[in-house]
């Protein structure tokens, strides 16, 4: 892992950061961590290689950890060479069959396939998976609920939504030291491709696999309030006023109803964390101090 600290840095200091993970390290071991890989870390190098290491030291310190990738500027890049524009409803990107066919490419190739290939650079062992890989992600078409006519809900094309999860490919990865990296692509039973947004995945994987922790990755610090300030920590109830006041909007949406849903079925830890910070995981993860926003489920 590329050093945090010089030549300068005190031993005492060094000394005093390791005993202080020690705890986190013997709480977390053998546990399933499910990351949600996107954003700002998914585009910076310097972000990119930090969250690359820091997959690898989990895995390396006895952890499991789960990646769940987006792509969503990746995706809008590859439209703009086709001629085509994205366009989002609710947070959900509008899917028609061509944007699918980008979809598939995108996420299940070119992003999955980097993102394999930097943890394995880093000295892990990644697998990518779909939903199609051991029949892992089961789906069906999603309407959009029409606010303005609940009779009558949104089609936003081949945008899914989750069935039922079979872990057992993840598992068997899992048990062999791998790590599974997965693109938030759904399957129907006809065999027909669904674009399904990441947090929902994510929370979904962290649910099934009785998760110790879910991490969303986003480019805030956390949630914010309407002042700009963050918020540590929130409540089921706190969120409903959220979501009632506008608050929380747009492509926020899905990802606290994912974390929240995490939370009540069971998930212990629920965080979205600032994906900006380098090293942002292990600062989450093995140290006191917190990078953004913990959802709890009461």
């Amino acid at each position: 892992m590329t050093s945090q600290t010089d030549s300068t840095t005190p031993a005492s200091v060094v000394a005093n950061v390791l005993s202080e993970s020690l705890p986190y390290i013997k709480q977390y071991h053998g546990k399933t961590i499910v990351i949600k890989y996107g954003g700002n870390a998914m585009t910076e190098e310097v972000l990119q290689r930090s969250f690359a290491h820091d997959v690898v030291l989990l895995k390396l310190i006895g952890l499991n950890p789960i990646v769940v990738h987006g792509g969503g500027p990746q995706i809008d890049e590859a439209l703009k060479r086709i001629g085509k524009q994205g366009t989002f409803i609710q947070g959900m990107r509008v899917t028609d069959a061509e944007t699918m066919e980008v979809v598939e490419w995108v996420l299940g190739g070119q992003v999955q396939q980097d993102i394999v290939l930097m943890i394995n650079e880093a000295g892990g062992k990644a697998v990518g998976l779909t939903g199609k890989d051991g029949g892992l992600i089961r789906a069906a078409k999603k309407m959009m609920a029409n606010k303005d006519d609940p009779s009558k809900p949104i089609d936003i094309g081949f945008v899914g939504e989750i069935e039922a999860i079979d872990p057992a490919v993840v598992k068997a990865l899992q048990d062999d030291q791998f790590i599974p990296v997965i693109s938030p692509i759904g399957y129907g039973v006809d065999g027909l491709a669904y674009n399904i947004n990441a947090d929902i995945v994510a929370g979904k994987i962290a649910d099934v696999l009785g998760a110790e922790k879910l991490l969303m990755m986003t480019n805030t610090p956390g949630v914010l309030d309407k002042d700009g300030n963050l918020l540590r920590t929130l409540s089921a109830t706190t969120i409903d006023a959220l979501f009632a006041d506008g608050t929380i909007s747009g492509g926020m949406l899905p990802k606290i109803s994912s974390a929240l849903d995490a939370a009540r079925n069971g998930v212990k830890y629920v965080h979205v964390v600032d994906g900006r910070v380098p090293h942002c995981l292990l600062l989450e993860i093995l140290t006191d101090r917190g990078v953004g926003t913990m959802i709890t489920s009461e």
